[in-house]
């Protein structure tokens, strides 16, 4: 890809996302590297805690390790490489080693303990591991508990000068925008994750679709703070090889120091999802908000009710972007929607993607009316990684089904909830999603989580898991008043019933909440549980 190319999409500017309409020029993440290196060697590509890399050192580094895995471990086209590391510069330069080599890249959570690694591996078929010192003993502990593991072999990545001995020319392999590039594991929120098969072009479009959305160019500098093993920093990664930009890959996510970084760093874009925006805005106001170079931020469920105050806060526009591992992007709202502050509209799709609203019969249903969201175009995964009942329960006729419940509004979309995420009370569906919405709205409220728990009369209640900002009293009178307020806003039917506090909640690699977790940890070692009957009334 060229600038050129980017510079074509801008010249289309225009509501119907004409900038995002053609396709990238390189359609595989190798060769965005090869094009950067070539072009733009000396600018800086990748900065960790640890160090700063340009195009051209990561080129080298990655193209030499390339040949070691081919060399040494005797990784062939299609085999599978695990990367099980925290965010240092080590992970990315084993991705695009890995896909240089013509490997198959299986990201692992750095947190795993023995079940979830021995489950990866054993479901992901990888014989190599790419991880560091401080994992290796639990590598050790499933190799040997396991003979079907024991050959599991551990990789370091070492430094440029310890490989110095391989080529810097990256090897001769076959390497095409359909090339399986990722078998990337989804957050687990229900049993064990499925691995979706992702090929190169689905990370090239990504990255495509994402800076023109964003109108990102070589001149902005990316920032991102979750785990390399979740998709986020992967397509920032596939960004920032787009537009030559360097990423900024922070060790954690923290609210206390997340805007900080972004002003040190002097970051102009970045992307944030789950509860981090109810975070980052809980934190203490600052005379320094608006002291920052941010010109997007790109968020997956911005709360509705503090959508215009993030803005103000931090004197930057916040835009949805929707998508799914599965699909990549479907939807986004672009810098210019304005109109779409505060509505909870996540915008239009994506040239490359048809969106439809859906009931059961797999019929579409009238504006304004809720049904299932489904999406079909590019990007897509191939399917589920030896699941083929799995695939076909997903991918239906060219779409993917995505499992949301939302509403068509004038050309934009707008999410009510999961069709497996609500509360059935009664003959009523309540949507967990608005309920916590609301309950999050309440300035005591750092996060809400709705469960359904079984009722004799209704056949489930709504119980809602409180996190507090902190000074407030974990009381019944706070429990009260908050689900009074919701009163003024949700169906009677709707108000929690139950009320739980908790110090903070499981979550997923993505950030979002797992209420299975949440609830076998309840169950495990119950807290208070404020009964609020009357306030229903």
């Amino acid at each position: 890809m060229t600038m050129t190319g980017v510079e074509s999409v801008r010249l289309q500017r225009d509501p119907a996302l004409g900038r995002l309409a053609q396709d990238p020029l390189i359609d595989t993440v190798v060769g965005l590297l090869t094009d950067q290196a070539r072009r733009n060697s000396n600018a800086e590509f990748l900065r960790f805690a640890e160090g700063s890399w340009t195009f051209g050192e990561v080129d080298d580094w990655t193209s030499r390790l390339a040949h070691r895995l081919v060399d040494e471990f005797g990784v062939r086209a299609g085999d599978r490489v695990a990367i099980m590391l925290p965010n240092v510069v080590a992970w990315p330069v084993a991705w695009l080693a890995t896909l240089k080599a013509g490997g198959v890249a299986v990201p692992v959570n750095s947190s795993y303990q023995r079940a979830d690694l021995e489950f990866v591996l054993r479901d992901s078929g990888a014989r190599l591991l790419v991880t560091d010192t401080a994992r290796t003993p639990l590598v050790d502990e499933v190799r040997t508990a396991n003979d079907d593991l024991a050959d599991v072999r551990i990789v370091k990545t070492g430094s440029r000068d310890t490989l110095a001995q391989y080529p810097a020319n990256r090897p001769a392999v076959a390497i095409s925008g359909g090339t399986l590039a990722n078998l990337q594991y989804t957050s687990g929120t229900t049993g064990f994750p499925k691995a979706c098969m992702l090929t190169h072009d689905y990370w090239t479009q990504l990255g495509w679709i994402c800076a023109g959305a964003a109108d990102l160019d070589a001149n902005d500098v990316v920032l991102t703070s979750q785990p390399f093993s979740y998709m986020d920093p992967q397509w920032n990664t596939s960004l920032c090889l787009t537009i030559g930009a360097p990423l900024v890959v922070l060790p954690r996510f923290s609210a206390s120091g997340f805007m900080a970084d972004v002003r040190r760093h002097r970051a102009t874009f970045c992307y944030v999802l789950g509860s981090m925006p109810t975070l980052l805005f809980k934190q203490a106001p600052s005379t320094q908000d608006q002291d920052n170079d941010l010109r997007l931020v790109l968020c997956s469920a911005i709360p509705v009710a503090l959508h215009a105050q993030l803005e103000q806060r931090w004197g930057a526009p916040w835009r949805e972007i929707f998508g799914m591992t599965e699909s990549g992007a479907d939807l986004v709202s672009l810098p210019e929607s304005t109109a779409d502050v505060g509505t909870g509209r996540l915008g239009r799709p994506v040239p490359t993607k048809q969106v439809r609203v859906v009931d059961p019969q797999g019929r579409d249903v009238a504006e304004g009316e809720s049904g299932e969201l489904i999406t079909s175009g590019e990007p897509m995964m191939l399917g589920y990684w030896n699941r083929p009942d799995a695939t076909a329960q997903v991918l239906r006729d060219g779409w993917l089904h995505t499992g949301d419940v939302a509403v068509r509004e004038t050309g934009s979309y707008r999410l009510v909830g999961r069709i497996k995420d609500m509360v059935r009370r009664g003959g009523e569906n309540i949507a967990s999603a608005e309920v916590e919405r609301v309950l999050e709205r309440d300035g005591a409220v750092v996060a809400a989580a709705v469960v359904g728990i079984a009722d004799e009369l209704f056949g489930e209640e709504v119980k809602a898991f409180v996190q507090l900002a902190p000074g407030v009293d974990e009381s019944r009178a706070t429990a009260e008043r908050i689900i009074t307020e919701a009163r003024n806003q949700l169906a009677r039917f709707k108000i929690p019933r139950y009320v739980e506090f908790v110090a903070d909640f499981p979550r997923t690699p993505s950030e979002r909440i797992s209420k299975p977790v949440l609830k076998a940890r309840a169950a495990e070692r119950p807290g208070t549980t404020y009964d609020l009957s009357r306030s229903r009334t």
